[in-house]
C-alpha cells in the first residue's frame, strides 16, 4: 500500500510536474510581490516624474514664463499625465490597442491632410490652424474610435502571435475521489475523449490514502483501487497529470473544497457523485459526469431488432424470462421461462424508458420457438420407443413357449 502511494507521488512530483507546478507558483508569487510592492513604488515613480517635469520646465521656460509659474506649468502637465493614468489602468487591453492603433491611423491621415493644406494659398496663421486642428481632431477620432471597437480583438490570436500561452489553451480539470475509485474514466483516457491537464488536488489523494489505509476490506480495496487507476493516467503519455497544492481548510469535506479550487481556477470537476454535481452545477460550475456519459452512451435497441441474451431468472408475468445486458438494461422475454440458464435469439418488441432505467421487452424468435417443441417431441419418442423394447422381448418369449418341441431323436 505505502509503495503505490510512494510512486504515485513519486510519479506527481516528478520533473514535468515540478517544472509546471514552479512555473505557477513563480507567477503567483510575482503577482503578490507586484500587488505589495506597488503600493509605495508606483508612487516613487509619480512623485520622480512631477519633480523632473517641473525642473525641467522651471528651467527652459515656456510659453515666455519664468520662475515657478515656468515650474507650475510642468507640474499642470504631469498632473493631466497622471489622471490619464489612471483613467487607462481600468481600461481593458483590446481598448488600449484599439485607441493605440487608432491614434496612430488618426496621425497619418492628418498628416496626408497637412500635406494638401501646405500647398494652398492660404496665409501662415491660417494654415498653421488647420494643420493643427486636423491633427487633434483625427487623433481625438481615432482614439476614441479604437478604444470603442477595441473590445472586439481575438485576444487568443494576440496571445498566439505573442508566443503567450493562451490561459483557455490549457483546461485544467479536476478529479475527484469518486471518480478515481470507479476506474472507467482511465478507459477514457485512453480512449484520447480527454484534453488538457487532469489536476489531482492534495486532499484528494489524501482522502484516497485514508480509505486505502482503512480498516474495512472493502474500503481498503476500493482505496487501493483509486490509486491504481491514478498510476495508469501517469503512465498514458497523452496525458497530463499535475498535482495541486492549494487546501482550503475552511471549506471542511473534500467536496466543499473542490467546489471552492474549481470556482477559483475556473476548471471543470470530473466525478460520480450525484449530489457533488448537484451543488457544482447549482454555483455555475462544469461538471463531467462519467454516469451520465455512460448513459448517453448506452447502445441504442430498436423494436424489431434481434439480439442475443442469457436467461437468469424468471419473469414476474406468466412464461417470462428475464436477462441483463453488459450495461444493466433489463430484458424481459415471452416464452422464456424454461429457458433459464441459456442464451436464447430474441426478438424486440419495445423499449420503454423508466425513471429507473430502460427496460426492453421482446420475445423468443420463431426458430426457438419451432426447436422447442421439436425437441420435446423427439425426447417423448425417445422414451417411447425404449418402452417398446421390453414389452417385444417379452412377446417373442411367449410364442417361443406356445410351439411344440422338436423330438430329440
Amino acid at each position: 500500500m505505502s509503495r503505490i502511494i510512494s510512486e504515485a507521488q513519486r510519479h506527481l512530483h516528478s520533473p514535468e510536474s515540478r517544472v509546471s507546478s514552479q512555473r505557477g507558483d513563480h507567477a503567483v508569487h510575482t503577482g503578490t510581490a507586484w500587488a505589495s510592492n506597488g503600493a509605495w513604488d508606483f508612487w516613487v515613480v509619480r512623485v520622480f516624474l512631477m519633480g523632473c517635469t517641473g525642473g525641467v520646465s522651471y528651467t527652459l521656460g515656456p510659453f515666455g514664463l519664468r520662475g515657478w509659474p515656468a515650474a507650475g506649468v510642468g507640474l499642470l502637465i504631469a498632473l493631466i499625465v497622471l489622471l490619464a493614468e489612471l483613467r487607462l489602468r481600468r481600461a481593458a487591453l483590446g481598448g488600449l490597442l484599439g485607441g493605440a492603433f487608432g491614434a496612430v491611423l488618426g496621425v497619418f491621415a492628418a498628416l496626408l491632410v497637412t500635406l494638401v493644406i501646405s500647398r494652398t494659398d492660404e496665409r501662415e496663421p491660417t494654415k498653421s490652424f488647420l494643420e493643427f486642428a486636423a491633427l487633434f481632431g483625427f487623433g481625438y477620432l481615432g482614439l476614441v474610435l479604437g478604444s470603442r471597437r477595441g473590445g472586439e480583438l481575438h485576444m487568443d490570436a494576440l496571445d498566439g502571435i505573442l508566443g503567450k500561452e493562451s490561459s483557455r489553451a490549457e483546461s485544467l480539470k479536476l478529479l475527484d475521489t469518486s471518480v478515481l475509485i470507479d476506474g472507467r474514466i482511465a478507459d477514457v483516457c485512453d480512449a484520447q475523449f480527454l484534453e488538457g491537464v487532469l489536476g489531482v488536488p492534495q486532499f484528494v489523494l489524501h482522502e484516497l490514502q485514508m480509505v486505502a489505509d482503512s480498516s474495512d476490506s472493502l474500503k481498503r480495496q476500493r482505496g487501493r483501487r483509486g490509486l491504481e487507476v491514478l498510476q495508469r493516467i501517469q503512465k498514458m503519455p497523452q496525458i497530463k497529470v499535475r498535482i495541486l497544492d492549494e487546501d482550503f481548510p475552511q471549506a471542511g469535506d473534500v467536496d466543499h473544497k473542490l467546489v471552492e479550487l474549481a470556482r477559483r481556477t475556473g476548471a471543470k470537476i470530473i466525478t460520480n457523485d450525484f449530489n457533488l454535481n448537484k451543488v457544482a452545477t447549482v454555483q455555475g460550475l462544469s461538471v463531467l459526469n462519467v454516469n451520465q456519459l455512460a448513459h448517453v452512451l448506452k447502445p441504442v435497441v430498436l423494436p424489431g431488432e434481434p439480439m442475443q441474451v442469457l436467461i437468469l431468472r424468471e419473469g414476474k408475468e406468466a412464461n417470462q424470462g428475464v436477462a441483463y445486458l453488459d450495461d444493466g438494461t433489463m430484458v424481459v422475454v415471452d416464452g422464456a421461462r424454461r429457458m433459464i440458464n441459456k442464451r436464447v435469439d430474441v426478438i424486440v418488441t419495445s423499449v420503454h424508458q423508466t425513471t429507473a432505467g430502460k427496460m426492453i421487452f421482446g420475445r423468443l424468435e420463431e426458430r426457438a420457438e419451432q426447436a422447442g417443441p421439436a425437441l420435446r417431441q423427439a425426447a417423448a419418442a425417445g422414451r417411447g420407443a425404449t418402452a417398446r423394447l421390453p414389452e417385444q422381448g417379452t412377446l417373442e418369449g411367449q410364442t417361443r413357449a406356445g410351439l411344440p418341441e422338436r423330438d430329440a431323436g
